[in-house]
């Protein structure tokens, strides 16, 4: 994905599907940013954000937090929101380990695992705000 579509900025509003568009958005700016070539394998700002210590882990906890906050404004259960924050929490506890601690943070994607909940949330509550998601196909 593109910085420019990234930057383009979700739709502002309430609306569950605002929602959706404004966390889909900020996890994969967490988590998804770019791939590293050769690994083909997705970084984001939350793994770039734990190189530096202890400032780049309150920030990438805090664009965290976000995500659940954006949960509890769509009526999220609070054991929901625990597991959410507990999530959150324990990807800040392994940033906090100078420099190796962005590895296990690589592969523990807290921001993917809370924007699941939220979208299984979504689907269930309002399931008008479901997308498909697949690639298009010609048949010829």
């Amino acid at each position: 994905m593109r910085m420019q579509e990234i930057m383009s900025g979700p739709l502002v509003g309430t609306d569950p599907q605002a929602v959706r568009q404004r966390v889909e958005a900020m996890e994969r700016l967490l988590e998804r940013l770019f791939v590293i070539p050769g690994l083909n394998k997705p970084i984001g700002l939350d793994v770039i954000l734990d190189v530096v210590p202890v400032v780049g882990d309150i920030a990438a906890a805090a664009l965290g937090a976000y995500i659940v906050w954006e949960g509890r404004n769509i009526g999220m259960s609070k054991w929901q929101l625990t597991r959410m924050a507990g999530n959150v929490g324990f990807d800040w506890l392994l940033g906090l380990i100078p420099w190796i601690g962005a590895i296990p943070d690589y592969f523990f994607r807290s921001n993917t695992r809370n924007l699941k909940m939220i979208k299984r949330h979504l689907d269930k509550h309002y399931p008008g705000t479901r997308t498909i998601e697949g690639e298009v196909t010609r048949r010829g």
